[in-house]
């Protein structure tokens, strides 16, 4: 139980043993109470300096602080690291709880407005925005401290997004599941097929009516080891919403999918709730988000999502990264320059097995000052071990990998969206197949949307500028952020959950991040509009 404050108020007179805690923070740098250490000793100081070392925390205030760190596991985030310990056993001393409680507070609005980890430790290219975006800590601080209900005050600085509010939601389910008992792994042995008796159909019913695919009320079984209608509707939906195809075979990786523990999926949720806090400064306004993990890229304009695509990425071994850029052009009838990596591991090798299909392919071999070289005078065998001092460019047309667009966000990365003649790619549930960039289902609509120009770019004149075959760069009015992101759960306003893939490997390094002690890293205050 919190220990007692007193009536203590902002106008009250300054306390003396506080000014003697804020010195000696102010000489040390670092400061343990029972135990605790205080994670921002010097904007702690900063606060009680301005304050004239008067008490910020009434016992009626104090009182209020405990139910909130308890919680933030509704967060997927782990009370422990708000000192909860202390708080339940109580501080002795007036000016120690003052620290301890003041601490407490700005550990809460920083994870909240942060994320508990600094993304930029798990990829030192992470350029999301982590700023304090003019936010003078201190009056931000007095202004939660002086708000009429300490809670929406803290949460105020958590992500304001539907994402972030139905995964919240979709977490305490998942821990309802777990608390019931979870469910169980479904029996080895051959595919389950719709309108087939099978023993482990049973088990199939449990599972699903575990994490809510299948209700015996909605459709109660007639014959237990019957597959009928209402659970190949029910596995249909499981598969869908784990990234498979929706089939209702029961097969290898359906079955591996539905045998993934409920702890794990409670695992997957936290982590990207985390993934949400770090990214919810930049999902405002205008912007063009790639899901890298669900596939799925989608503009969003004037607040609406305009538009909605299927896309490919990265394989794991060529991955798709995450960051931010700016759509700055779109070019029309691409050319494509063979990149280096591709050219090492792909084209020479297939030049070296076959010569003519630089020929079939429409390939011209350029030097590096753009002057065309002729194949047969190099030889191709030398470079199997060693970089081509050469470029290889594909000329624009049907068979040229970027398709007739290509979307230009210019980044460090040398990753843009295109076209692709590679339609049929689009069918598949997982779409990892690229060398990095991002195919695109549906890339005209897209121009269309971005060009924002009804008049000279509508789609019939596109169209017609693309039908020339004339490569043309057109530059963009409507300036659009890109953001490349990497969520292996979401969840909808219904409160279905998407489970994607990890792909990359990306979730255990977060998730150890998560289950490790806090550590503080608060950004130093920018101009404006500078971005980390």
């Amino acid at each position: 139980m919190l220990a007692p404050l007193g009536a203590a108020r902002a106008s009250d007179a300054p306390l003396e043993s506080l000014r003697q805690r804020i010195e000696q923070l102010r000489a040390g740098g670092e400061m343990l109470i029972d135990g605790e250490r205080l994670a921002a000793p010097a904007l702690i100081a900063q606060f009680y300096e301005q304050r004239a070392f008067r008490p910020a925390w009434t016992a009626a205030r104090a009182r209020e602080l405990l139910p909130l760190v308890e919680s933030m596991r509704e967060d997927g985030l782990d009370p422990g690291d708000y000192h909860l310990a202390a708080l339940r056993a109580g501080v002795e001393g007036e000016a120690d709880r003052e620290l301890l409680y003041t601490d407490t507070v700005i550990r809460l609005a920083y994870t909240f407005y942060f994320g508990k980890l600094d993304p930029r430790e798990l990829d030192p290219a992470w350029n999301f925005a982590r700023t304090l975006d003019g936010i003078d800590p201190v009056q931000a601080l007095e202004g939660i401290l002086r708000a009429p209900v300490l809670a929406p005050a803290v949460r105020a600085y958590a992500p304001q997004l539907p994402e972030y509010r139905n995964l919240r939601e979709a977490l305490a389910r998942y821990r309802k599941i777990r608390d019931a008992g979870g469910w169980s792994a479904i029996p080895d042995g051959p595919t389950i097929r719709p309108g087939e008796r099978d023993p482990r159909v049973a088990a199939l019913r449990a599972r699903l009516a575990a994490s809510g695919d299948w209700s015996p009320e909605q459709a109660p079984p007639e014959v237990p080891d019957f597959y009928d209608p209402a659970v190949e509707a029910a596995v249909a939906r499981f598969q869908q919403r784990h990234g498979l195809e929706p089939d209702a075979l029961v097969g290898r990786r359906t079955r591996a999918a539905l045998d993934v523990g409920v702890q794990a999926r409670i695992d997957q949720i936290r982590v990207n709730l985390e993934r949400l806090r770090w990214v919810a400064q930049d999902l405002k306004g205008d912007y063009l988000l790639v899901d890298i993990a669900g596939f799925r890229a989608r503009l969003v304009l004037d607040g609406h999502i305009a538009w909605s695509s299927r896309v490919v990425v990265g394989r794991p071994y060529r991955s798709t990264p995450e960051f931010r850029a700016t759509m700055k052009y779109i070019v029309l009838n691409p050319s494509w320059t063979v990149p280096p990596t591709i050219l090492e591991e792909d084209i020479v090798p297939k030049i070296v097995a076959d010569p003519a299909i630089l020929e079939r392919e429409h390939m011209q071999v350029r030097d590096f000052a753009g002057r065309t070289v002729d194949p047969a005078t190099i030889d191709w065998a030398a470079y199997l071990r060693r970089p081509l001092p050469y470029l290889i460019v594909q000329a624009p047309g049907d068979a040229n990998p970027l398709g007739r667009l290509k979307f230009m966000f210019p980044n460090s990365h040398d990753v843009y969206l295109h076209d692709t003649p590679s339609k049929n790619l689009f069918d598949k549930p997982e779409r990892a197949y690229s060398s990095g960039c991002i195919r695109v289902q549906h890339p005209l609509e897209l121009a269309v949307l971005l060009l924002d120009d009804p008049v000279q770019w509508n789609r019939e004149a596109l169209l017609e500028a693309i039908a020339t075959g004339e490569t043309r760069s057109v530059f963009l009015k409507r300036r659009v952020p890109v953001m490349l992101l990497y969520w292996t759960a979401v969840a909808d306003d219904d409160g279905a959950v998407e489970f994607h893939p990890d792909l990359y490997g990306r979730d255990a390094p977060v998730l150890k991040g998560l289950n490790e002690p806090f550590r503080f890293n608060l950004p130093a205050p920018e101009a404006p509009g500078r971005r980390r």
